[in-house]
This record gives C-alpha cells, structure tokens and sequence, in this order.
C-alpha cells in the first residue's frame, strides 16, 4: 500500500512539472513587469487549469464507458458521443445565436446524453461477436451526425465556426472563459462516490439486480456523467480524441479494472498526457501553434492499433 501511495505521488510529482513547464512556455515573457502578471493570471494559468480539467475529464469518460460497456476500445471519440456534443453546439448556435457558455454547454451534455444513449441501446439490442466491431459501429454512428452536422452547418454558413470547435485546441482559453470546465470536479467527485456500483453495473443487468444495484439507473447515471464531461470539454477546448482510449487501458493493463483504486491514476495520466501533447503542440512549429487534437490523434492512433494488435494476439 505504502509503494503505491508512493508511485502515485510520484505520478502526480511529474505532472505538476509538466504543468510547470506549459506556466512557463510561450513567447511571452511572464516576468517582465505588470503585462507578463497580467499575461500569467488571464492567460498561462487558466490554460494549466484547462489542461488538468480537460484531461481528467476525457480520461475519466473513457474510463467509466469502457467500464460499463466491457470494452476497452470505446470512448467519446469512437462512440460518436464527440459528434453528438458538436451537434447539441451547432443547434445552440442556429437556435439561440447569443447563447451564453453555459446554454452552449447544456445544449452539448443534453445531446452528448442521447448520443450515448443510443450508442448503449444499440449495443443491447445487437449482440456482437468480436470487440473490435463496437467501436468501428461507434466510429460509423459518429460519422452520420457529423454528416448531419456539416450538412447543417453549410446550409447556415457555420460550417468555418464548427470546424473550429472541433480543432481541439487551448488557444482561445483565457480568463473568463474556462470557468465551466468547474462542473468536471463534481463528475470526478460522483464517479468515485458511485465507483463500486458502477463496477458491479458493468458486469451485466442480471449480476448486478442480484446484489441489489439497480442497473438501470447506474447505467443512465454513467451515461449522464459522460456525458457532462464530454459535453462541458467540448464547449470550453474542442476535441481531445482518444484520451479516453489511451488512459484506461494503460491504467488497466498495469493495475487492473478496480474503477474506485484505477481512477486517481487515470485522471493523473490523463491530465499528464493532454500537458504533454500541448506542451510538443506549442514547441514544434514555434511562434505559432498546431491544434493539441493533432499530437493526441497520432498518438492516440498509434495506441489503438497496438491494442487491435495486442487483442488479436491473445484472441
């Protein structure tokens, strides 16, 4: 117990560094005078605290979908639950053009939630042979309300705004516009409260009715906290894909599927791997900046292939 309190503090110990350096990163000098303080509080350290909330997010979503699906190859991004958020934005935008972040966002959670749903009710009405059909199912229903939302979007000239959400990037994160990434705290919060019957709800509705979860409402309570997660991420950043993927199944694969032990290392890997990948994403090209979404799609992709591979090796 000791040497994995003292390999998770370690863990935490390198994120803050790497947290650290994106405080110190950028073109600007944050110690010249008033302009740089003015620089660090409005822009450096709402970005850093994008980063953590973000990461953790994303991770965590990837986690307790992967959970109560028994998958270890779905997240938001191969689920369409991405798509949906993007949706839920572009009818914000047609149907309350001044919409406030916070109207934005609900309209993002409340059709990340149906997406989900549909996602989930698909995959109990359709019984599947391999695991590596779910995501690719997942990946052609993303790609659908991504048709739908581009088709949309050319027939309300927002195609250019839409594209933009979807960059996935840090750079239109400043003070004053970040605040509602807040909301991730309390979904962390409720996934580790709610751990062990979530746990126990992914093992299937029959197992979980004979010790007295009702696996129903754990499923829709999942489903509701991807979908906040997902939803809030979206609004405030864009897409971050594969964190979901990525995280999890490291964590999984060192440690096991214990939801409630596993979710600290998770939001700490998480957090670790969208620092890291914003960190290459402001260096490679400097002075300019490529979207975090590219970095975390190569390495995300590189990930996903190495465990089709892995899977079909022991399979």
């Amino acid at each position: 117990m000791t040497s994995t309190r003292a390999r998770l503090l370690l863990a935490f110990a390198a994120v803050a560094a790497l947290l650290a350096a994106s405080l110190a990163t950028g073109q600007y000098d944050v110690l010249s005078g008033d302009d740089g303080l003015a620089m660090l509080n409005n822009v450096r350290v709402p970005r850093t605290i994008a980063l953590v909330l973000a990461g953790a997010a994303m991770a965590m979503s990837g986690l307790v979908m992967q959970l109560l699906t028994q998958n270890r190859f779905v997240e938001p991004t191969t689920t369409g639950t991405t798509e949906w958020a993007g949706l839920g934005l572009l009818f914000a935008m047609i149907l309350v053009p001044t919409a406030s972040v916070l109207e934005r966002m609900a309209f993002a959670v409340v059709f990340s939630f149906i997406g989900t749903m549909v996602f989930f009710l698909f995959l109990r009405r359709v019984s599947l042979r391999s695991s590596l059909i779910v995501p690719i199912v997942g990946i052609m229903l993303g790609a659908v309300v991504s048709s739908v939302s581009s088709f949309l979007a050319l027939k309300t000239d927002t195609l250019q705004t839409l594209g933009t959400w979807f960059q996935g990037s840090f750079t239109s994160v400043y003070k004053g516009q970040y605040e509602v990434l807040w909301i991730v705290l309390a979904v962390v919060v409720a996934v580790f409260f709610f751990a062990d019957r979530l746990t126990i709800a992914g093992l299937g509705e029959e197992l979980a009715t004979n010790v007295g979860v009702n696996y129903q409402r754990m499923m829709l309570l999942g489903t509701a906290l991807i979908a906040i997660a997902t939803g809030v991420v979206t609004v405030v950043v864009g897409n971050l894909p594969f964190v979901g993927l990525i995280v999890p199944n490291l964590v999984s694969m060192w440690r096991g599927d214990d939801l409630r032990s596993n979710l600290p290392w998770v939001c700490a890997l998480g957090i670790g791997l969208v620092a890291a990948c914003d960190l290459l994403a402001r260096i490679i090209i400097a002075p300019f900046e490529i979207p975090v979404s590219v970095i975390l799609g190569i390495v995300g992709a590189v990930v996903f292939v190495a465990l089709i591979v892995r899977g079909t090796r022991r399979g």
